[in-house]
C-alpha cells in the first residue's frame, strides 16, 4: 500500500500543477476570445491575428466585413479577431479603450 502511494501521489500532484498552469488559464482565455467574438458589432475598431487593425462594417455570423483603409473593404472570418476597441456610436468624444490596462480587459493576444 505505501508503495502504491508513493507512486500515485505525485502523478497526482503533476496532473493538479500542470492543470493549474496550462489548462485552466488557457481554457479561460478561449472563453473570454469566444465571448469577445459574440460581441462584436460595426464600429469595432478591431485587430486580427495578422496584426491588421480595420473598423468593422458588418457582422454576419461566422465572417464579418471591415475596412481597413478608405474605401478598402475586406470580408474576414470572425475567428480572425484577436482584440476590439469598443466604439461608442454617436458618441464623439469617447475615449480609446486601453486593452492591455486592465486584468478584465477584452484584449486576449498570447503573451509570449
Amino acid at each position: 500500500m505505501p508503495e502504491l502511494a508513493s507512486t500515485v501521489l505525485p502523478l497526482l500532484a503533476i496532473f493538479l500543477v500542470f492543470y493549474l498552469l496550462i489548462i485552466r488559464p488557457q481554457s479561460r482565455r478561449a472563453k473570454a476570445l469566444q465571448q469577445l467574438r459574440s460581441t462584436l458589432s460595426p464600429g469595432d475598431r478591431v485587430m486580427m491575428t495578422a496584426g491588421i487593425y480595420g473598423t468593422l462594417r458588418s457582422v454576419d455570423g461566422d465572417t464579418a466585413t471591415i475596412e481597413i483603409a478608405e474605401g478598402t473593404v475586406i470580408e474576414i472570418a470572425t475567428g480572425a479577431v484577436a482584440s476590439v476597441e469598443r466604439s461608442a456610436a454617436g458618441d464623439d468624444d469617447a475615449d480609446e479603450v486601453d486593452e492591455t490596462a486592465e486584468p478584465g480587459s477584452t484584449d486576449v493576444r498570447d503573451e509570449r
